[in-house]
This record gives C-alpha cells, structure tokens and sequence, in this order.
C-alpha cells in the first residue's frame, strides 16, 4: 500500500471480477483520537497525492564570477518560494490543499555554481477540482520561473492516490452500527478531513464504502505517537473494541432482515 498502490494492482488482478461486493469498509489507527474511539466521516476525507521532480539546468561555473554562469541555485530558492503561493493564492482557502517541497538537491561546494538542481515535491487536495488547478498552476510556476532566471526546468508529474471519498449512505449504515453497539462516548460522527492520502481511494471509485478510524491515544496520552514515526507503537488495547466492531458491522449487514 505505502508507494506502490496495492489497492490498484488488486483491482487490476479482477479483485471486484471475482469477488462483486455491494459495499467495502476500511479501518485505520490514528494517534491523537483517544483510545478505541470511533471516528467516521461522510464525504472528502482523505487527500490525493500527487508527486513532481523538478530539474533545473543551468550553466556552472565559479562562485567567485557568478556572471559567467547562470545560477540554478537561486533559480531554485525562488521556484520554492513561489511554490508556496499555489495554496494560498491559487486555491479556495476553504479548500484543504498542501504543496510541500521535501527535498532540495544541488551542488558540492560553496565556490561552485552547479549546473543542475532538483526539487522534489509533494502535492495534496481534498476537492479532485483544486487538485487538477493545483497541478496547471506548478507547471506555469516550474515553467515561467526557470524562464525569469534564464535556466531551463523539467517537470516529471507523477500522479498519485485519488481524493479519498466515503460513501454518504454506506457511511451513515456503518456509523449507525457503531451508536448501536458502543456508547455514544466512543464514537465521533463527523471526523475532521486529513491530508494523509489512502489507496483505498481507489476501491472506493469503484465500490460504494466508508473508511473510519480508531484512535490510538489523545495527545498525552500512551499511544498518541503519530504514524509513520519510529516512536509508534500500536495500542494493543485497541484490539478488542476494533474486531468488536468488525464482528457488528458484518453481523448487522449481512442479516437477512437488514435493508
């Protein structure tokens, strides 16, 4: 799942050919919701993911006569910059949406203009509309700034994971199961978007479903560790209450008298 789209490949190998499904259900643990509480959400709720190296090419040369070179590296710390201006310019502000540039790669020495410098970047949306504008505004930016600075710029784009959405209906039939089977303390109807990203996503286009969380620990608290953090550690008492959940869900689904 992490990087490569297992979702995807499944799908691709006939997954919902050989096994129709009227609605899927996913779980995930999330640090910073108390322990064992229930957290859905109808609607956007997840972010896509989309992915950009950037490659700029200009001409080296020495530090100390910078004007028989063409400098990459401040090319580079302007495209940055300018980058930060496609969210809070370009986008609803009542739109979620991220852009950030995670790696800056360039030269060697500090009396050496180098020739080339990359940018990798990370691009997030909640609205599959702000994603596409996000996209067209980058490559104007990566374009016209390169042009400003007199170097030539290569975008590689690399889409990534979908918008993740749930499903209203499916989402109110597993929220209704959870106020039937855990007190009203433990559940969290309308959880707040995240701009993590989840290949889920994809079966979710395919496949009417929901997606909800379970918390791992409030902040403070053992457990609130967030994911992807060599501190993590999974809160095993999140085990019962989870496969509790499962167990009702599939229970009240596939009984004969549910609608």
């Amino acid at each position: 799942e992490e990087g490569g789209g297992g979702a995807l490949k499944m799908m691709e190998d006939g997954l919902f050919d050989r096994f129709p499904c009227d609605a899927i259900f996913a779980m995930h643990n999330m640090p910073g919701y108390p322990q064992g509480q229930l957290v859905f959400r109808s609607g956007p709720t997840m972010a896509s993911s989309d992915y950009a190296t950037i490659t700029l090419h200009g001409q080296g040369g020495h530090g100390a006569m910078p004007h028989k070179a063409t400098d990459v590296v401040v090319a580079a710390a302007s495209l940055i910059l300018a980058l930060q201006t496609v969210v809070s310019r370009h986008v609803d502000p009542m739109q979620p949406a991220v852009v950030t540039v995670g790696a800056v790669h360039a030269g060697e020495a500090n009396n050496v203009i180098p020739a080339s410098a990359r940018l990798e970047v990370s691009v997030r949306a909640l609205d599959p509309q702000a994603r596409r504008s996000m996209e067209q505004r980058i490559r104007e930016l990566v374009q016209f700034q390169a042009q400003s600075y007199g170097v030539r710029a290569e975008l590689d784009w690399r889409p990534g994971y979908a918008v993740l959405v749930n499903d209203a209906q499916q989402t109110a039939r597993a929220l209704a199961v959870a106020q039937k089977h855990f007190p009203a303390s433990q559940i969290n109807p309308q959880g707040p978007m995240l701009t993590g990203s989840e290949d889920f996503a994809f079966m979710l286009e395919r496949v009417p479903g929901s997606y909800l969380f379970i918390g791992n620990g409030a902040d403070g608290e053992p457990g609130a560790c967030m994911v992807h953090n060599p501190a993590y550690d999974f809160n095993d008492l999140n085990i019962a209450p989870g496969a509790a959940y499962w167990i009702a869900l599939v229970n009240e689904l596939l009984s004969p008298t549910h609608p």
